[in-house]
């Protein structure tokens, strides 16, 4: 684990893998530290701000340094449910790639529970883990110059919904009508980091 200044109010922490990135991310967010002032986690980074003049980088210094990161706290995360339905273009491939047929993927795209690990790439995308193995894939040889809004896709270890129409080099597997991100909104994003999502079949 690195330790980046980020201006004179912040620091940048490297994590070796994303698991160490989001118990990190749980450490600080559980401690409720007034100091803090936002929490930014990605795939192996967390930004954390604190408020100018504070002092309080040296107290997550300490309180990361001291933690069980192999236990992180659990937090009080919400759960969130996305209704979907699953006729994405790459539906057929997914199965045939991973050997099941396409009512075995959505089985097992639904059977699982996913934890928003990081937000980014379009405002309300959230990197969703807890993919099952099976269908963990690459990417696509050649990306889309236009996914629609509310693709739901996956690549690598994770899954998502694509919050606005955009390119995209995700396999999609189905489409929902829930809004991800409304600017307008008091909560613009759905999802945020720590949330538990899980996705239900409408098809």
């Amino acid at each position: 684990m690195r330790w980046l200044p980020y201006g004179p109010d912040a620091t940048l922490i490297e994590c070796s893998s994303l698991e160490e990135a989001g118990a990190v991310r749980a450490v600080v967010a559980a401690a409720g530290l007034p100091e803090v002032t936002e929490i930014v986690p990605g795939a192996r980074t967390v930004l954390v701000a604190v408020a100018p003049g504070s002092g309080g980088l040296a107290e997550v210094r300490s309180l990361v340094e001291a933690a069980d990161l192999d236990h992180p706290p659990a937090g009080h995360p919400r759960e969130i449910t996305l209704d979907v339905h699953y006729d994405g273009a790459d539906l057929d491939e997914v199965a045939r790639t991973a050997g099941l047929s396409p009512a075995e993927v959505v089985d097992l795209h639904t059977g699982a529970e996913y934890t928003v690990a990081f937000t980014g790439f379009a405002p309300g995308f959230g990197y969703l883990t807890g993919l099952p193995e099976p269908l963990r894939q690459s990417r696509l040889d050649s990306p889309r110059t236009k996914v629609p809004a509310g693709s739901v896709g996956l690549a690598g270890e994770f899954t998502g919904v694509y919050p606005r129409s955009s390119p995209g080099g995700w396999r999609l597997i189905g489409h929902t009508e829930t809004v991800l991100f409304d600017p307008r909104a008091d909560r613009p994003a759905l999802l945020s980091p720590g949330d538990k999502v899980r996705f239900r079949s409408l098809s």
